[in-house]
């Protein structure tokens, strides 16, 4: 068969019944890679390893629903070249075979990758202020002095340490102003006036409480999410707080056995040192023992999400977080995932500590799958009736319009980030909402701002 040169998709195969490949046609801007090679051979054996069970999967889901499902395989070209690629597969009918249909992925692994480098970028400015965050906190937490966050307009207390707590008895919600005795309130109210006006000022000598103890409060103006607050910080004149009791023991390994979430240690090379049950379920193996040593990498399926990708970024950033990919069980379970970890500080530190989260419920995806078939089952009654080259493009119409829905559902209808996704321009997307009149998309698909 003489070869057919279409713009899209990037790659067609047609094939028999038995999912033989009887010709082939690529987009213009692979055709130098060839297919003369493929022809007269089974797809399946075109495929990695694990892509030839997903090519067999769809090619029986073609024959008995006469549309697949999308799935992602790694296409070997005779070049050597491998390539991601999501394909479908549409029944022809008759004696005419069948039809794939794939998308290059590349690109979007490519952009995935500068995603993830872009949101580590994000994520190291957003933890170094945590870090200020917690940092605050625990000197709130731990100081021996009674520390109160008050409102400026009202007085009332947003936050008490432990300190102020034990002492005075006051907790958050309480007007401060009541509990000091009406003899300082005048002294009190022209402090805090001082603070408004030089942001910090020296303590004064006022009676709190039931009893009218006597405290030195000093005052410092803040701004904080409630509005203007007042840091007051109130040191007893009589006798010293008493010291917090020590804490006990935590059972970390029984605590990490109960996690929902899947929990690994794994040393820089990838192998598994430690993992929780969450884990085993996941991959659908029975004890820990029998995956230690083994890389992480046996379970990662996703194309373009392989092991190399997620641990270059590890060691890039010392950290990363919510990386999407696709874990494969030992008895084929499919399960999309997002996965946090971490590692020492020092670059190539001895272990890596990471999370595991099963994000398959998120992404209710059986609804775009049926509105896929029948849309393709549609283009499909035509056979016979359109030529070839025609029904090729309407079927990539359907696929690209599957692949935009699906990138604003993934994005929660962020039209730059599903831009992005797919490879694209903003003025292009936004070209094919138009085109295919998908601008106002269901279930919050459209992003107001754009």
């Amino acid at each position: 068969m003489t070869r057919v040169n279409i713009a899209q998709p990037d790659i067609t195969l047609m094939l028999d019944n038995d999912g033989v490949i009887r010709g082939a046609s690529l987009s213009n801007g692979m055709e130098a890679e060839g297919f003369d090679d493929w022809l007269g051979r089974p797809w399946a054996e075109t495929v990695g390893e694990v892509g030839g069970d997903r090519v067999r999967r769809m090619l029986d889901d073609a024959r008995r629903n006469g549309v697949s499902a999308f799935r992602q395989v790694t296409q070997r070209f005779p070049s050597g070249l491998e390539m991601p690629v999501e394909y479908t597969t549409v029944r022809l009918g008759g004696a005419a075979g069948l039809l794939a249909v794939g998308k290059n992925l590349q690109a979007v692994a490519e952009l995935q990758a500068r995603l993830i480098a872009a949101q580590q970028a994000r994520e190291q400015d957003y933890w170094k202020l945590r870090e200020i965050e917690t940092r605050s906190r625990l000197l709130f937490d731990a100081s021996s002095e009674a520390v109160l966050l008050v409102r400026a307009d009202t007085l009332k207390i947003v936050e008490a340490n432990p300190a102020a707590i034990r002492a005075l008895g006051m907790a958050p919600g309480w007007e401060f102003l009541r509990e000091v005795a009406p003899r300082d309130q005048e002294a009190l109210q022209n402090m805090l006036q001082r603070a408004r006006k030089h942001g910090r000022v020296p303590g004064i000598l006022i009676h709190v409480g039931a009893d009218q103890a006597p405290w030195v409060v000093r005052a410092s103006m803040m701004t904080a999410e409630p509005g203007l607050v007042f840091l007051l910080q109130l040191g007893h004149v009589g006798a010293p707080l008493p010291a917090p009791a020590p804490g006990s023991g935590i059972p970390l390994d029984e605590l990490m056995d109960r996690l929902p979430d899947a929990f690994l240690v794994l040393d820089p090379q990838g192998g598994i040192r430690r993992a929780n049950q969450a884990f085993l379920n996941l991959v659908q193996v029975t004890t820990e023992s029998s995956i230690i040593g083994e890389k992480l990498g046996r379970w990662l399926s996703q194309p373009g999400a392989a092991a190399s990708m997620l641990f270059a970024q590890l060691q890039q950033h010392g950290s990363i977080r919510l990386f999407s990919t696709q874990l494969t069980g030992d008895l084929g379970a499919e399960a999309e995932v997002e996965i946090s970890a971490a590692g020492l500080a020092e670059a190539g530190g001895p272990f890596i500590a990471m999370v595991i989260r099963d994000i398959s419920r998120r992404l209710p995806m059986h609804d775009v799958q049926d509105r896929l078939r029948a849309a393709l089952g549609a283009v499909a009654e035509r056979i016979g009736k359109t030529p070839l080259p025609l029904m090729v493009r309407d079927t990539a119409e359907v696929v690209e319009r599957h692949c935009i829905e699906t990138a604003l559902r993934l994005t929660q209808g962020k039209r730059t980030a599903a831009a992005e996704m797919l490879g694209l321009s903003r003025q292009s997307l936004y070209a094919k909402l138009e085109r295919y009149g998908i601008d106002d998309a269901p279930e919050g698909a459209r992003e107001a701002t754009g």
